[in-house]
Parts: structure tokens; C-alpha cells; sequence
């Protein structure tokens, strides 16, 4: 059985959620190997096998360092000799994808949000205008996974740790002198967050993030922000969902006084199912969503807030 090798995303060993995705996908595939680069791996380890993970290899080094999980993916290739090699299409997993494609010769193929048993992926391009099907014609393919783009599944294995060599040099000549991680005030991660509500300019006031974020609280969902809201200083950069922000791909994105210019649904548009509310029926966001209400969202979302609530409880 062919294997596929999956770079392992995580933060000092607590593993993002697009890595089961790719786990479960190379199942499909074939036999799913994972490599995880840094600290952390005792933390990891149970959840890579729930997944599926028929063996590990380890690399230590600098996670956050795009040198570092080159050389790892380079080194784990050599030895696992994958049909294919998926990452996260993450700015760190595309930089680090395409290194190792350009240092073996073969090709890559990012933001794919669907891989078929004969390698052949859909991806969107032009910022999530158009969708496209590509095959890799040249080595081993190297494919950007986006999150979200494919069910959680388990499948209980029972990986053996293999350790990597990567010999001097394999650090990137770059030094790490702070690493913050940002706050998500208990609110899933925007990017990688299964339902997404986003607020725009149409909220008017800072405070009335207040509206976004009840919702969102309701649903259990991770709250965005329009790039002119973040701009206006009305809500932090690291929840900006657009071209200049975050690519999403969630199963619900709630867009709420969000115009939706190209910016903004460049980086929102391949969510599988989208709801937009806005007072101007012509807004932008209306023609790629599956659901509009054309109304006040001062008197929407609180009602649609309260009736999630009650449906819930």
C-alpha cells in the first residue's frame, strides 16, 4: 500500500484540526504517515494515532521555522517514499510545500479543497473565484490542503516513532527572539473554526461587536471581522477574514453588515454554506450566498441569537 505523508500542524504539540483532515484523507489514499517537526510530541502522539497515523517520524528543530520543516519533509520523503505529500495550505505549510518541491523536482499544488483516489485535485484559485481540477504530472505530488475541506474521522492505529536525522545545517538562518499567541477568549480559531460569524462597517460602532459575538457564543462559533472593520480599529487584526487576512472554509459563515467586497469573499466564498444579512438588497455578499435577509441586523441578530439559544436549550 502506498504511503502519504502529512506534515503535522500544531503549537508545542496540541495539533490543529486540519491534521486529522489530512489523516483521514490519506486513508483514502493510501497509508498515512505523519511527521511532526519541534516539542511537543508526547502531547500529539494519541491524537496522530486516533487518526490513523501508521507511523511517525520526528524531526526536533523550530516548528515555526520553514528551513527547519523542509528539511524534515525532505529527510521523511527519502524514507517513506510517499505517493504523495500533503500539508496545511497555511502560509508556514505552503512556504515550507513548495521548498520541498522546488529542492526534489516535483510539483505542487496549493489551496486544494478535494483529492480524488487518483490524485487528481480541485482546487480554487484567483482568490476563490474559480475552481479548477489538476493532476501533478512531474514526481512525487505535493498538495496544500485548506482546512476544512475534508471530514474528521477516526481510525485507532498504533504508530511506531521513527527518529530523523537532519544534520547540521537544517535550520533556516533566522532566529526566533519572541513568539506571542494571541488570545481567542475561548472562541475556536477563525481559520479553522467549523462556523464563522463576521462582522462589517454595517455594525457602526465598535460595541455593537457585542451583536457578532452573542451569535457566535450561541453557535459556538469563531468570530470574524471585514478588513474595513479591522482597519477602523474596531476589532482585532488576527480575526480578519479576506484576501489580506484569513482564508475560511467553514460549513456556515454568517456575514452580518458585511457589504462584501472582493477582498472580503476572496477569502470566505468557498464556505459550504454562507447566510448574509444587510439592509441594502444590492450589497455584493447576496450573490454568493445560499441564504440573504435583506433587513436591519440590529433587530435581526438579536432575534436570531435568541432563537438559537432557545433551539438549543
Amino acid at each position: 500500500m502506498p504511503r502519504v505523508l502529512v506534515l503535522v500542524e500544531h503549537e508545542d504539540g496540541v495539533t490543529r484540526k486540519v491534521t486529522y483532515e489530512m489523516l483521514t484523507k490519506a486513508r483514502d489514499l493510501g497509508e498515512p504517515v505523519a511527521l511532526f517537526v519541534g516539542q511537543g510530541l508526547e502531547q500529539a502522539r494519541e491524537g496522530l494515532a486516533r487518526y490513523g497515523a501508521g507511523a511517525i517520524y520526528a524531526a526536533g528543530g523550530d516548528s515555526r521555522l520553514a528551513g527547519t520543516l523542509t528539511a524534515a519533509l525532505e529527510a521523511a520523503s527519502d524514507q517513506a517514499e510517499p505517493a504523495a505529500v500533503l500539508v496545511a495550505a497555511t502560509p508556514l505549510g505552503k512556504d515550507a510545500g513548495a521548498r520541498l518541491a522546488a529542492r526534489k523536482g516535483w510539483g505542487m499544488l496549493a489551496d486544494v479543497v478535494d483529492l480524488d483516489g487518483d490524485l487528481v485535485a480541485t482546487q480554487t484559485v484567483f482568490g476563490g473565484a474559480t475552481t479548477v481540477r489538476a493532476r501533478v504530472r512531474t514526481g512525487t505530488p505535493v498538495l496544500a490542503v485548506k482546512p476544512n475541506s475534508f471530514p474528521v474521522q477516526e481510525a485507532p492505529a498504533e504508530p511506531e516513532v521513527a527518529d530523523l536525522e537532519l544534520g547540521a545545517g537544517a535550520e533556516d538562518r533566522i532566529r526566533v527572539t519572541d513568539h506571542v499567541v494571541q488570545e481567542q477568549g475561548g472562541r475556536p480559531d477563525v481559520a479553522e473554526a467549523e462556523i464563522v460569524v463576521s462582522g462589517g462597517r454595517g455594525l457602526q460602532d465598535p460595541s455593537n461587536f457585542a451583536l457578532v459575538e452573542a451569535l457566535a457564543d450561541a453557535l459556538g462559533a469563531a468570530v470574524g471581522a471585514s478588513r474595513a472593520a479591522v482597519d477602523a480599529g474596531w476589532y482585532p487584526h488576527q480575526h480578519q477574514v479576506g484576501q489580506t487576512g484569513k482564508t475560511v472554509s467553514p460549513q456556515l459563515y454568517v456575514a452580518v453588515g458585511i457589504s462584501g467586497a472582493i477582498q472580503h469573499r476572496a477569502g470566505m466564498q468557498t464556505s459550504k454554506t454562507i447566510v448574509a444579512v444587510n439592509k441594502d438588497a444590492d450589497a455584493p455578499i447576496f450573490a454568493i450566498s445560499d441564504f440573504g435577509v435583506v433587513g436591519d441586523l440590529f433587530k435581526v441578530i438579536p432575534r436570531l441569537t435568541d432563537e438559537v439559544v432557545k433551539r438549543k436549550g
